[in-house]
């Protein structure tokens, strides 16, 4: 069987997949923006060392490793025992507002990204001996939109940044300066200022560096516009100088491990496509194991069940990444480079109780291995199950001696928390914390793992970007099966002996069996040895939330009362037996043509002001709904009053917003009204419990 893998269609981006700069070109915001789609840079060491430095608004009573404070978590909030900057430039005036140095860079270097939830002042960017800033705004349009101040004359517009320089919370918008950078934030630290800034700072002062001006969108327009155009659509406009392509079928029993490719170097994969069938598709991805070996290795570089690598397990989840493509159909595309000097193995291994099926292609090409530079690819998994998120631990994704490079992140968790509201659910308080070469303190210290990943606020969206993404998440909330991840292109991290990446497990509620399995990419020059450990059936048991599980009012939904849908009503319904569901059940409704209505009693014990909120079904049978609360719109839907509950590949709980209503004592109508099928699908709404909160 031919593999069908999508087109992948060469542009004229002349500057992709080969090195960018070299120790004898400037580094100027033209080469660092080629470099957001240089993905073979990044298996080479660098030719002019560098360390991406990473000042960010933690708790600095985070300052012993795994001492007292070491999970402190005032990181943002306001009020910080100890101010989180590197200075104070200007002492609080009587409104408390003062000046705070965030960042002080000295030497050649790149401001490479930027982030923030929410912070209140404004923002001024020194370059160099400069005195005016290049920037001087409020400081949340710097740290989100970067790149907004200087589109003036330019044919850079907004439009073209938006989902590809600016993704989700951060904004990835080389600034180059030659001498020196400094930040300083004017606000009152009593509120609201969270912040990452991460700076490339190279360690030769002779690096040439031409700094950033006012008029660089103008003068690199062409480059930006080229790489917007890659980073919005890598599955069409990656540029793949592929000289040979190797495709494999592998019949594989339970038990059994099979070699699918056998290449002879030198040379490089530039892209690895996989589709997975069994009658049990989600056990099958994540029990069928990957080995990549190159060059004889002792153990294989790339270890990891094949749902886990492309970063979107359990299942198959479709979302596009820069480094990352999984389709619809199940096809799933990585685009990390993998050199090797003499030769590279691909073998499957089959961990579960069921046969499967792997279809797949190698596209390599020539590349000639650099006994200096070169390295090899690595993807690292290791799973935790029975975890209890009480009290916070550091979770090890990767402890590396050696030298190379860091590219890139999953968390792919199993969250059995049984809040609703998502502060109830909330896993990721928690900081990622990476220690590189000598450092006795992290060079990189977060302020939670949302903000790592390029989100904020516990949110429980489907959402993915060039270089990050929440593929997965299952709700209600953030309860369920939950997948994070984050692609490290030009805020990588080389390192030269050491590199130690932890992130923190930090929940709002103490919740029992949580599992959370790591997955972590990096590049190894030859002699790295880092903390790989054999892959266990164990380790690889069938992902399976517990249940039937019962909501719980906690947090942001506390005294709240959960009422089963399928008391509440006399209309034609069935029931759908699943331990997903709470209760074990979901109530669904079948209805017959668009426009008809099905009718539930809601009861109020007490008059009051309350919010009705709705945990409803998203899957690939549902269709459209709406509803009133006793005749009246009440929030439902949002702006549009509609809630679309269509999911091509995920089954999720999604929960309905709702304004706050004053309810009399006694029975309420709410009436659901169908809005139209999923495209060619039986019409259906499923509802798994109504939320009655007093407020």
């Amino acid at each position: 069987m031919k593999y069908r893998v999508a087109a992948l269609v060469a542009t004229c981006v002349l500057f992709a997949n080969c090195s960018t700069t070299s120790a004898a070109d400037t580094v100027t915001t033209g080469t660092m923006v080629e470099e957001m789609v240089d993905l073979d840079r990044l298996s080479d060491m660098p030719e002019d060392d560098y360390k991406t430095l990473q000042f960010t608004s933690y708790d600095r009573r985070s300052s012993v490793p795994d001492g007292p404070g070491w999970f402190s978590n005032s990181d943002g909030f306001g009020g910080a025992p100890i101010p989180p900057f590197q200075d104070v430039q200007k002492k609080p005036n009587d409104q408390g507002v003062g000046e705070y140095v965030m960042v002080d860079v000295e030497g050649p270097g790149v401001i490479v990204r930027t982030w923030t939830a929410a912070i209140q002042g404004s923002i001024r960017v020194y370059l160099d001996d400069s005195e005016t800033p290049i920037y001087d705004g409020p400081a949340i349009d710097f740290l989100q939109r970067p790149y907004d101040t200087f589109l003036k004359g330019s044919d850079v517009t907004e439009e073209m940044l938006k989902g590809t320089f600016y993704q989700r919370d951060a904004g990835y918008c080389p600034m180059p300066f030659a001498k020196r950078c400094r930040i300083v934030w004017i606000g009152n630290p009593r509120r609201v200022h969270f912040y990452y800034v991460q700076v490339r700072k190279y360690d030769s002062p002779d690096v040439k560096v031409e700094t950033f001006k006012a008029d660089d969108l103008k003068t690199y327009g062409p480059e930006i516009a080229e790489v917007a155009k890659v980073l919005a659509d890598p599955d069409t406009n990656f540029d793949l100088k592929e000289t040979g392509k190797h495709e494999f079928e592998l019949s594989l029993e339970p038990g059994h491990r099979s070699e699918a490719v056998v290449l002879d170097g030198p040379g490089a994969v530039e892209q690895l496509a996989l589709l997975v069938k069994a009658k049990d598709e989600v056990a099958a991805l994540r029990q069928t194991v990957m080995h990549i070996s190159c060059d004889g290795w002792s153990h294989p570089q790339v270890q990891s069940p094949v749902g886990d690598f492309f970063a979107v397990a359990p299942g198959v989840n479709p979302y596009v990444s820069l480094p990352f493509t999984v389709m619809e159909d199940g096809q799933m595309v990585s685009r990390y480079v993998m050199p090797y000097k003499k030769s590279l193995r691909v073998e499957f291994e089959n961990l579960g109780d069921q046969p499967v099926v792997l279809n797949g292609s190698l596209s390599t090409k020539d590349r000639k291995w650099d006994d200096d530079r070169s390295m090899h690819f690595y993807a690292r998994w290791r799973v935790m199950h029975d975890l209890v998120t009480s009290p916070p631990i550091d979770i090890p994704f990767l402890v590396a001696n050696g030298a190379g490079r860091y590219v890139g992140t999953a968390s792919l968790m199993m969250n059995p928390a049984r809040g609703t509201h998502p502060s109830g659910s909330w896993w990721g308080e928690g900081d990622e914390k990476v220690f590189v070469d000598d450092d006795k303190e992290p060079s990189w210290f977060g302020t939670g793992s949302e903000d790592y990943y390029n989100y904020s606020w516990s949110s429980p969206d489907i959402f993915f970007y060039p270089y990050c993404g929440q593929p997965r998440n299952d709700g209600p909330a953030n309860r369920g099966f939950v997948t994070n991840n984050r692609f490290h292109v030009i805020d990588d991290q080389p390192f030269d002996t050491r590199c130690s990446f932890y992130m923190e497990l930090l929940a709002h509620t103490r919740v029992e069996g949580f599992s959370y399995a790591c997955q972590a990419y990096h590049y190894g020059r030859p002699g790295m040895m880092d903390d790989s450990r054999p892959i266990t059936k164990e380790d690889v048991r069938k992902p399976k939330l517990p249940g039937p599980y019962e909501p719980l009012a906690v947090r942001g939904s506390n005294n709240a009362t959960y009422l089963e849908p399928e008391k509440l009503t006399d209309g034609v319904v069935k029931s759908e037996d699943d331990d997903f569901w709470s209760a074990g059940q979901l109530m669904v409704w079948k209805p017959k043509a668009e426009g008809e209505t099905l009718k539930l009693t809601l009861p109020v014990k007490d008059a009051g002001t309350y919010e009705v909120r709705l945990g409803l079904a998203l899957d690939n049978r549902s269709g459209k709904v709406s509803a009133t609360l006793d005749g009246e719109p009440f929030g439902f839907g949002g702006d549009s009053g509609v809630m679309d509950l269509y999911d091509a590949r995920r089954t999720m709980i999604r929960c309905s917003p709702s304004k706050r209503l004053d309810l009399t004592a006694g029975d309420h109508v709410l009436e659901l009204k169908f809005e139209g099928p999923a495209d060619g699908k039986e019409p259906l709404v499923g509802i798994d419990f109504i939320w009655l909160q007093p407020r």
